[in-house]
Formats: C-alpha cells, structure tokens, sequence
C-alpha cells in the first residue's frame, strides 16, 4: 500500500509540475517551428546527446499519457530524418507505453480484478487465448487511443513482455507514416513548400494509412480463421453466408446479413418459414381468430346486438 502511495505521489507531482511549468505549450507544431533551426543545429553539433534527451522526453511523455505524442513523432521525424527518428520514436513509445502498462496494473488492476472479476471472466479468458492478435489490432487501427489501450491492457493478465513486442509490432507503421510526415514538415518554409508532390504525398499518406491498416486486419483475421481448414480451403468463396434452414431463425439472420450487404444463400428442404410459419404460430392464431369472431357471435348480446349468426365450414377456416 505504502509502494502505492509513493507512486501515485509521484504522478501527481509530475502532473503538477506539467501544468505549473506550462510543459504543454512546448509540444506544439507552432512551438516547434519556432525553434527549429536552434534544435536542428544542436542535433548536428551533440547527436548522440539529442538523441538520448529526445528518447527520455519521449518515453516520460507517453508513460504519462500527456498530450503530444504525436507531435513529438513528427519532430522526431524533422531533426533526426527518417531512419534515426523512426528508430528513436519506435522504441521510446513502446517502452514509454510499456511503463504506463505497468502503472495500471499495478495501482488498479488488483481493485478492479477484486471489484469485477466476475464480470471480467469472459474478458480475461479471451485475452489469455487471442490477447497479443487483439493488441496488435488496436495498435495497427487506433480505434481507441493509444493510452487508453495502455491502461486497460494494464487491468488483464496478459504478460508485459508480450505487451511491449506486439506493441513495438503494431505501432511500427503508423509511427513510420508520422515519422516521414516530419521529415517533410522541416522542409516547408513557405506556401509553396506546402504543395509540392513529396510533402502532400505524405500527408496524403496519413489519411490513407488508418484504410490500409484495416485492410491488413481483415487478411490477418481471415488466415486465422482459415489456418485449420488450410488443406481443403477453396481460393474463393462465392458466399459470405449460408443459411441452412428458412425457419425464423434463419429467416432472420439471412435478412440481416442480406442487409449489410453480405452475399447469403439460404437454404430449405421444405416450406419456407419452417414451422412458425406453416403449421405453428400463424397458422394456430388464424385459428383462434375465426373462434372468437364465432364466439363473440354466440354472445352477440353482450356486446349490444340483437343477434348474430355465421355459416361456416370448417374446410374453408384452415383453408
């Protein structure tokens, strides 16, 4: 409890120095053009020593979840070129998000494991069987923000060295995509530096990546699910759905798959509808509807009615 303590007084101390030194104002674009040309000149005289301060800088700020990462991987980018400032960048955020794992589980994951482990279970199982594929596809589409992913992998039992390799993997060409960005980001000077091929290429780039990405998920997820049908997988398929059986139940999910555009086949050896439709429910419910129409004939008194009176044939009511 006590280690606990110590440890949340210390992000709280670092949280407060950051607002009280107003940190945040030096990781902006703005802050970073204006002092360009003096970064860029000490990276040339004292490399090795840039370096190590840029990869601490980085590392405290992604293990503290502040506000500017991103903007610290396009200036990677800038003042270190592509393959310096990828290398720095990669490893700095992998172990800066290692060490944000590690907070969490150890100052929350034992309360909330104590709290909702029941609730967890399910979650907790499936982390245990798929939790690197899983991270890995949070790192490649960031569908949740990165320290997010941080502190909730910090609450699961997956182990931290898995974390930190699938991390370092699945960060590595989104961080490559911003790293070039920034490499062009130091050559703009002027309007016309904005639009030149190579600069709106790698924009263009980071836009497009995110689809990309998704597109690699998807093949990802297919040769897993397919890994086990691997000797007798056809090289296409015609169908995303079959249905066998057009009872309720296949009626329905043929027509929802149908509805987001799924290719479905559906399939019935006999009456569409199954038995709710052809000897069950709607047939049951005709039924029970001529009988009290024939009943409330008989009491047409109650209701007010002189009287009132039907020929019917039985042949003609399941007809």
């Amino acid at each position: 409890m006590k280690s606990k303590i110590v440890v949340l007084a210390v992000f709280a101390a670092v949280i407060g120095a950051f607002f009280y030194f107003d940190l945040g104002s030096y990781l902006t674009l703005e802050a970073f053009k204006a002092r360009q040309a003096m970064l860029t000149a000490y990276v040339a005289e004292n490399p090795w020593q840039s370096a190590l301060a840029f990869f601490a800088v980085y590392v405290a700020v992604a293990a503290t979840s502040f506000p500017g990462a991103a903007i610290l991987t396009l200036v990677g980018g800038a003042i270190f070129g592509f393959w310096y400032g990828l290398v720095i960048v990669s490893f700095a955020s992998s172990l800066g998000a290692t060490l944000a794992f590690l907070s969490s589980r150890f100052l929350l994951r034992d309360w909330v494991q104590g709290k909702f482990g029941d609730r967890l279970k399910s979650i907790n199982e499936g982390v245990a069987k798929d939790g690197p594929f899983y991270l890995f596809a949070l790192r490649l589409v960031p569908l949740f923000p990165f320290f997010v992913v941080n502190l909730l992998m910090g609450l699961t039992p997956i182990k931290t060295l898995t974390f930190y390799w699938v991390s370092q993997l699945g960060m590595l060409a989104g961080t490559a995509v911003f790293v070039n960005a920034g490499t062009q980001l130091a050559q703009i000077s002027s309007l016309k530096g904005i639009v030149s091929p190579t600069i709106l290429g790698s924009f263009a780039l980071l836009g497009i990546f995110p689809i990309i990405a998704k597109k690699i998920l998807d093949v990802l997820k297919g040769r897993k699910v397919y890994a086990r049908f691997a000797s007798v997988k056809p090289k296409s398929f015609d169908r995303n759905v079959v249905v066998i059986g057009a009872g309720s139940a296949g009626l329905v999910t043929s027509y929802i798959a149908a509805a987001v555009k799924a290719k479905v086949t559906l399939i019935e050896k006999h009456k569409m509808g199954g038995d709710c439709l052809n000897t069950g429910c709607v047939p049951s419910k005709a039924l029970i509807k001529t009988a009290k129409l024939l009943s409330h004939m008989k009491r047409a008194e109650e209701f007010g009615l002189k009287s009132a009176s039907a020929e019917w044939n039985f042949a003609d009511v399941m007809e």
